[in-house]
């Protein structure tokens, strides 16, 4: 059943705002990165170990992936993770617009306002590390389907409250749930590893920064709002899934485009490893009130749910 957040009272929800900043402004003086210096850009691409953890590749568990050789699962995942990395500078390019639009509207002097300006700085130094990486690897960039980049327009210019918080966190996640397993996996290029680790631990903040927004802002929404931003945000979630895996990827690997993209369609391994690992924010977000409608049949067909 899904639960609707109370309201709080307007200074309640002020003075969280502005704590809840202040202590994500104190994290990022403590820890923060600059990627091209904690990355070793001029490491040699190591022999035999794979771009991404394999258990994320869109084949694997397929009898395709079975009949392929090491040397063609070492190029999908290295191809499959640089098409992920251009679909998080795309999202974090539509991210940085969003926040900027928010911050036009707050008090400089207030704590929300200036780690609006952090988180915006750390994006920027994120698109740098993913267009890097991809370049470690060779691989040009792995452009969108002209519709998908139609269809994101208006939520690029438009998206604001709990639909601008909401598609980030959702975007967010996805990138999260994949790069804690890259960081951790010793079968995985270095690049990759440091990559994932310094992306994990920054967007940390931003995660709990989107989700306090998305919290504060839904509790307030009419039923019809209510109604438009569950079905813009799973048209959102949609696209971005969609995106992360660029067809040519497979081509670059030396597979049949058509008999690999059914593959990867029929994949249950897959399905279930981006149900699982997204159950925490769909959880999160129905508490919220933002699962629900049409919208759920684009989030299953996206195997979000």
């Amino acid at each position: 059943m899904t639960m609707t957040v109370e309201p709080a009272s307007r200074l309640d929800r002020v003075h969280d705002r502005q704590d809840i900043a202040k202590r994500l402004l104190k994290s990022a003086a403590r820890k923060s990165y600059d990627p091209l210096i904690e990355v070793d850009w001029d490491a040699e691409v190591v022999p035999g170990l794979y771009g991404m953890t394999p258990e994320w590749c869109s084949l694997y568990g397929t009898d395709l992936w079975d009949r392929m050789t090491e040397e063609q699962r070492i190029t999908l995942t290295n191809h499959e993770a640089a098409s992920i990395s251009a679909t998080g500078i795309w999202f974090e390019l539509i991210l940085m617009q969003m926040l900027i639009r928010d911050a036009y509207r707050q008090d400089p002097a207030s704590p929300h306002f200036q780690f609006a300006l952090t988180e915006i700085a750390d994006e920027c130094r994120h698109s740098t590390m993913f267009a890097k990486a991809a370049e470690v690897f060779g691989i040009p960039n792995y452009e969108r389907p002209r519709w998908v980049n139609f269809l994101s327009r208006p939520f690029k210019a438009l998206a604001s409250g709990s639909l601008a918080f909401g598609g980030t966190l959702a975007a967010e996640e996805i990138l999260d749930m994949m790069q804690r397993d890259f960081m951790k996996d010793d079968r995985v290029q270095p690049v990759t590893r440091t990559v994932s680790k310094i992306h994990v631990l920054e967007e940390a903040r931003h995660i709990r920064f989107a989700r306090e927004e998305t919290v504060r802002i839904a509790a307030e929404m009419t039923p019809m709002r209510r109604r438009m931003t569950q079905l813009s945000l799973a048209v959102t979630v949609y696209l971005v899934m969609y995106s992360l895996v660029n067809p040519k990827v497979y081509e670059a690997a030396g597979l049949d485009k058509r008999e690999a993209k059914r593959a990867a369609r029929n994949n249950v391994h897959y399905r279930d490893r981006t149900t699982d690992g997204f159950a925490k924010t769909i959880r999160f977000l129905d508490e919220c009130g933002l699962i629900g409608g049409p919208g759920k049949l684009l989030l299953k067909r996206a195997a979000i749910i």
